[in-house]
């Protein structure tokens, strides 16, 4: 009874295994297969009993397969077969597959049969297939290398970085591309890596350098990933060459660094061009102021005239001077901050208030953001835009300015319109140029540089700035201000 249900048992289990299973006598006979195997090679069991189980092998392979049985019967160890080596099995309609096989004894009271397993590895294939060629196109330089540190499988990138064939390669230890200088260390960094193996980069914010067949060194970044095939470690290394990166770094850097050279020379020049001038302009000023005061009754009314134009030259050059001067120090050691601009535009209208109602001007404040800004520039900003859209009001109608800003996909755009004269369509980017006017100092005055800092200010916030406008029907200055300045 015992030995009945176990054949129960057997059998059942056979049947239910998704792999071909194939029953053989000592004489390479078939005795017994499964259902799997009638589905893998589409024969039925009546047309594989008795049959010699080579009929399911390609006719390429039979030889080899007989060799592998007898080695089999000789060790009466369980064997694998095609893992290694190439080995195909043969359908009914004469399709080939490439298969693993795989042999194990099994002894009754009566008789000793060998259990032929038929595993199918054309997805296995196909997988390590797109695999290699996915190595194999890599950019970079890959590595497979054994817990010893021998070499045992590179891509085309190695060979082509490091000067190489293949051969030349496959079995050296790594240290055949370590510089001399650093091979005494390398085992030892293999072994700790191995000791805890995780997925790292190397070389990334420091220098790192792999060595050519040729002897030139090569600045290099290594990834290192751990794998285990069999109960065995390995190390897949991904090499990147960063000398072309190195390059473009340090052109970067000099030129960096050049750039900040100039600015701090042009800084200087403008502090000290502006100190020099302002010194002679302050005495030809107080010297006009002198003479005016007390020798007027002395000067006929053309030389008056001419005293008179000179202060007001004077008086204008001063400002422009001291303009070019606060132009140059914008953004200079200033730090962003958390501000609420709803509270830096309530000061900003708060010190222009007596100008505001002396000019009757309607002003409309929608709900302004928090941002990370340069508190004292951002309020120049708003101060510079609202009194030109008070200067430049229109004397046909009531002043009016809104003021608003509203969130976009990368940050935040602001909007001050006016109703005022309006600015003419190809004049719209001269408008921010330094010192750049579209009217004459008898209609308007000032100096032409507010909107020149407006424009640095937006700049120095990695923003931009710009005005839309219609010839007598008003303007409105827009400017953004990214998200990497928004908390």
């Amino acid at each position: 009874m015992d030995v009945k249900y176990k054949e129960l048992d057997f059998q059942f289990i056979i049947e239910a295994l998704p792999v071909a299973l194939v029953l053989v006598d000592n004489l390479g006979k078939i005795v017994y297969l499964n259902s799997f195997t009638e589905h893998v090679f589409s024969y039925k069991k009546n047309e594989l009993v008795g049959e010699d189980v080579e009929k399911l092998i390609s006719t390429r392979f039979r030889s080899d397969y007989s060799i592998f049985m007898n080695e089999y019967l000789v060790l009466s160890e369980k064997q694998q077969w095609g893992e290694k080596f190439e080995l195909f099995a043969l359908k009914k309609n004469g399709e080939e597959f490439p298969v693993e096989i795989g042999l194990n004894s099994i002894v009754t009271s009566d008789d000793h049969y060998i259990l032929v397993s038929f595993i199918d590895i054309a997805e296995r294939r196909k997988a390590s297939e797109q695999f290699r060629m996915v190595v194999e196109s890599s950019p970079s330089s890959i590595i497979l290398v054994d817990y010893k540190g021998h070499i045992i499988m590179i891509n085309k990138q190695t060979e082509t970085l490091f000067g190489y064939t293949r051969s030349e390669l496959l079995g050296e230890r790594m240290e055949i591309l370590v510089p001399e200088r650093l091979k005494a260390h390398h085992p030892e960094l293999r072994e700790k890596f191995l000791m805890s193996p995780e997925s790292r980069p190397m070389g990334a914010g420091r220098d790192l350098f792999a060595v050519r067949k040729d002897g030139i060194e090569v600045p290099v970044e290594i990834g290192l990933s751990p794998l285990e095939k069999d109960g065995k470690n390995y190390v897949l290394a991904s090499i990147i060459d960063i000398t072309e990166r190195k390059k473009n770094e340090e052109a970067v850097s000099l030129y960096t660094k050049r750039l900040e050279d100039k600015n701090k020379e042009l800084e200087q020049f403008t502090y000290i061009a502006s100190h020099d001038l302002r010194e002679p302009l302050n005495s030809i000023s107080s010297l006009v102021d002198l003479i005016l005061q007390y020798d007027l009754d002395k000067l006929d009314e053309s030389i008056l005239k001419k005293f008179h134009f000179i202060a007001k030259s004077s008086t204008r050059m001063k400002d422009l001077v001291k303009g070019l001067l606060d132009y140059g120090r914008l953004g200079r050691n200033a730090e962003f901050k958390k501000i609420d601009i709803n509270y830096i535009l309530d000061e900003v209208l708060s010190d222009l208030e007596q100008l505001i109602n002396n000019s009757e001007i309607e002003i409309i404040v929608h709900e302004l953001p928090e941002l990370y800004v340069l508190e004292m520039e951002i309020r120049l900003l708003f101060q510079n835009l609202i009194s030109n859209a008070i200067k430049y009001r229109s004397k046909e109608r009531r002043a009016r300015i809104e003021i608003s800003a509203q969130k976009v996909k990368k940050g935040w755009e602001f909007a001050i319109a006016d109703n005022g004269i309006g600015i003419p369509k190809d004049q719209f980017d001269k408008v921010f140029v330094l010192f750049q006017r579209l009217h004459g100092r008898d209609e308007y005055d000032g100096i032409g540089i507010g909107l020149a800092h407006c424009r640095k200010i937006v700049e120095l916030h990695d923003g931009k700035i710009w005005v839309e406008s219609e010839l007598g029907k008003g303007s409105t200055f827009n400017f953004f201000i990214p998200q990497n300045n928004i908390k």
